[in-house]
């Protein structure tokens, strides 16, 4: 936000960072592990067990918001939401294996916990993610190590679909190969204009198989073998045009819109939203008939919520819904 003064501090610059922050009257509600103040109150950082990557990989530190980190600004009905930075600028962001077991980590911590309503994705420095790090992908890291890491970055994409709450990227630079998966693999993604996005393996002899498979899921098929067969980049208006972005905004307006839609998100219900959510990518690889009957089916397990008749009846009634966050 605006004016807000970022938080200093003395550990070392990470490669992956994690902050649970509670703006509800300033309360924190921080795991043991360092807390800093910001002026929308106290904000707690949770040190989550990390994996080492390959050798001479250094093992990725946790650390409160600071440089030009995106803040969380405050604001009616917000909730818990958990902030994911990449912030390894000086490599580009790249995705090590370290990097990706630090990001499963923190996409998975505490998943089925009430207080969490929505993750943000955002990166450090002009490039969200340049991919995979070459540096592991060479002859000497060996064909085991290579598969581990082509794994471990798929399930990371899993994971943000199968989590229980939307997921959102905040780009605000370059995101190409698995960095472009990444942003492909999230439920929204919000972009500045100064955004571009591409596949360019092909031109290191590496075809971006992998991030193939998140691309053509979100936009069309000859758009994203375009993409995959020529490497070159697109602007954040055709990632737009195609599917690949919900919104694109003015650099200055990138972090404001992107938590304007997080507060939306965090105010409803939980257990409606993960329904929800869970419905929709169920349904979509199914035919018309199938999709209607599992969608049928959702919402007659939707009204058997507590909150699915709190908010029909907070309706009836002309004011706003009491939600309880229970689930089925």
């Amino acid at each position: 936000m605006r004016g807000h003064k970022a938080l200093k501090s003395q550990r070392p610059r990470s490669q992956a960072l994690h902050v649970l922050a509670l703006q509800a009257r300033g309360v924190s509600q921080a795991a043991p592990g360092r807390a800093g103040s910001s002026r929308w109150g106290r904000v707690g950082v949770r040190a989550p067990p990390l994996t080492r990557g390959g050798p001479g990989e250094p093992e990725p530190r946790l650390r409160p918001w600071g440089g030009n980190s995106p803040c969380p600004g405050p604001g009616p009905g917000s909730e818990t939401r958990r902030n994911i930075v990449l912030s390894n600028p000086k490599k580009r962001n790249a995705l090590s294996l370290a990097m990706l077991k630090s990001l499963q980590s923190d996409i998975l911590h505490d998943a089925d916990s009430n207080d969490l309503k929505v993750i943000i994705i955002s990166a450090e420095g002009p490039v969200f993610s340049s991919g995979h790090d070459l540096k592991e992908l060479t002859e000497e890291q060996g064909r085991d190590y290579h598969a581990e890491v082509f794994q471990t970055c798929s399930k990371v994409m899993m994971h943000i679909r199968n989590h229980p709450v939307p997921v959102i990227a905040m780009v605000n630079g370059l995101a190409t190969a698995a960095g472009c998966q990444l942003v492909a693999s999230c439920d929204i993604a919000v972009a500045s204009d100064k955004s571009s996005f591409a596949t360019p393996g092909v031109n290191i002899g590496l075809f971006c198989s992998t991030p193939g498979v998140a691309l053509a899921r979100a936009v069309p098929r000859k758009v994203a073998l375009e993409m995959l067969f020529t490497g070159e980049p697109i602007s954040a208006q055709e990632a737009l045009l195609h599917g690949l972005l919900s919104k694109v905004v003015p650099e200055a307006e990138l972090q404001e819109e992107t938590m304007r839609i997080a507060r939306k998100i965090a105010s409803l219900s939980r257990p409606v939203v993960s329904l929800g959510k869970a419905t929709f990518y169920k349904q979509l690889p199914q035919d018309l008939g199938t999709a209607y009957y599992l969608t049928s089916q959702a919402m007659v397990d939707n009204l058997a919520l507590r909150d699915g008749q709190e908010g029909i009846t907070a309706f009836l009634q002309k004011r706003k819904p009491v939600w309880s966050h229970e689930p089925a």
